[in-house]
């Protein structure tokens, strides 16, 4: 009976060993991937698109790069939800504006405004576009939109303000969104 448990131990022991090494592995990944994601220094392209959502935080990012680097037009989606007022009441606000670009996704998500930003590159032969999202979703973001356009695509990341507990909670979310572009691809490259 003795070498039974002891053998059990030792199983159940290396077995806990390996999930805490694939954990800590997944961690160190997630951590490159959507905490310090890999990211080009912006040049100047037809077009600056803030995605929705944390608006707060991306939209002064766009609206910079528009200035900084004389990108022409600001395409900015809105989706009259609570994380994106500051869009939202841009769009609502600058109607008149021809350097700026609004439209609302559909499906109401990263999907549909990838499948909104290959309409909008189609329509205005834009051959390069500059797109800003949070950094945990730069990835994510970035894999789907060139799923859907064979425009050169750079993906600036805004730096969001997140307590340790929220991005752990990003790096799930934004590892099964990955998995799934990935595994469920968008559309193909046109």
């Amino acid at each position: 009976m003795p070498l039974k448990t002891a053998s059990a131990a030792r199983v159940l022991g290396e077995l806990l060993l390996g999930i805490f090494i694939v954990a800590l592995l997944w961690l160190v990944v997630a951590f490159q991937f959507f905490y310090d994601p890999p990211q080009t220094t912006p040049h100047r392209t037809d077009a600056v698109i803030v995605l929705g959502g944390m608006s707060k935080e991306r939209l002064p990012v766009a609206q910079k790069l528009q200035h900084d680097l004389d990108i022409p037009a600001l395409v900015v989606s809105t989706t009259g939800l609570a994380g994106n007022v500051e869009s939202d009441s841009l769009c609502d606000e600058d109607t008149n504006d021809p350097d700026l670009v609004c439209f609302r996704p559909s499906p109401l998500n990263t999907r549909g405004e990838a499948e909104a930003i290959r309409a909008l590159i189609a329509e205005h032969g834009w051959k390069s576009v500059t797109v800003v999202t949070s950094d945990y979703h730069v990835m994510r973001a970035g894999t789907l939109i060139a799923q859907c356009t064979s425009a050169d695509v750079q993906m600036v990341g805004s730096q969001p303000d997140l307590s340790r507990e929220a991005w752990l909670d990003r790096f799930v979310i934004e590892t099964g969104g990955l998995l799934d572009t990935w595994v469920q691809p968008e559309c193909s490259s046109s």
